[in-house]
């Protein structure tokens, strides 16, 4: 069943748990993500990025109506959530698609500037009752600027989300969640994680209200814990989701190439390979931590 995202975060909050939000990329992916809800009867998130549309992938005019119409028939609760929006124009699009949160990313901005369109973002969310995603620091790995073109960032401490500003910018625009930086990265860890846990503390204390972890593959079981229980509320994931469906079908070739020639049955493999995947990250994510 289709629900706000405010529903499912206000529910995180008070249960001291963290809600999943998978990117979808295609249907294979999308209808696996939303079987693994079902099968441990878990509310989601599924969004879409704006780099997926910039990349060629798939359009959100496209692909939108189409989480829409997952997200109703679902037999759990799902959200949909349009992630690192960095033109207010196509914010409202997803808007008028039918999203329930959107999020602006001005994290390559200058902060004033950041702050200016971000206020904007959280204006349009309040005319269209939808809840808003900022973003403050710099998070790591290949994201979209506001000029259309994607950077590599490092995982370095400049890049890190400051506390005392995170406090300032949720102040100055009334944003519903913030997205930081803290050790977390997109995409394939090049090394494990360190993740600064006293500074997401920090930064839950200075602004309280839901911290959003982007870069979620590839954290182990513990620090999913550590973050739920200093204030991340959704957690994005989509990298390991993805490559569980590549290997899937790496492996399908690679045990029966005659067999695997039809699409269709390739499609079947990804899907439950996100299936299996995005079951287990709900499951972590879903474990109460106080």
């Amino acid at each position: 069943m289709l629900v706000t995202t405010r529903e499912l975060i206000d529910n995180a909050v008070e249960k001291h748990i963290g809600v999943g939000a998978f990117n979808v990329t295609t249907l294979s992916m999308l209808q696996g993500i939303i079987l693994a809800a079902e099968d441990v009867n878990q509310g989601i998130i599924i969004e879409f990025a704006t780099s997926h549309e910039t990349r060629g992938i798939v359009t959100l005019d496209e692909i939108g109506p189409v989480m829409m119409q997952y997200a109703e028939r679902a037999k759990v609760p799902v959200a949909v959530h349009l992630d690192h929006g960095v033109d207010l124009d196509y914010l409202k699009k997803a808007i008028d698609i039918g999203f329930t949160s959107i999020m602006y990313d001005g994290s390559a901005l200058p902060y004033e500037e950041n702050i200016a369109n971000t206020l904007k973002a959280v204006e349009m969310g309040r005319k269209y009752n939808v809840m808003v995603e900022g973003e403050l620091g710099k998070m790591a790995g290949n994201t979209l600027r506001n000029d259309m073109i994607m950077e590599e960032r490092l995982v370095k401490r400049e890049n890190y989300t400051n506390p005392d500003q995170a406090g300032d910018f949720v102040a100055r625009t009334g944003l519903d969640m913030l997205a930081c930086s803290f050790g977390n990265a997109h995409g394939i860890y090049k090394e494990p994680p360190v993740l600064d846990i006293e500074l997401l503390h920090e930064i839950a204390e200075k602004t309280s209200i839901p911290l959003v972890m982007h870069g979620s593959s590839g954290i182990n079981e513990e620090d999913y814990a550590k973050v739920i229980r200093n204030g991340v509320r959704k957690i994005n994931y989509y990298t390991y989701a993805s490559l569980a469906a590549s290997n899937a079908v790496k492996g399908a070739f690679a045990s029966d190439p005659v067999k695997f020639w039809k699409v269709h049955e390739l499609a079947v493999l990804m899907r439950e390979a996100v299936r299996e995947k995005v079951r287990s990250a709900i499951t972590l994510f879903s474990e109460p931590q106080i």
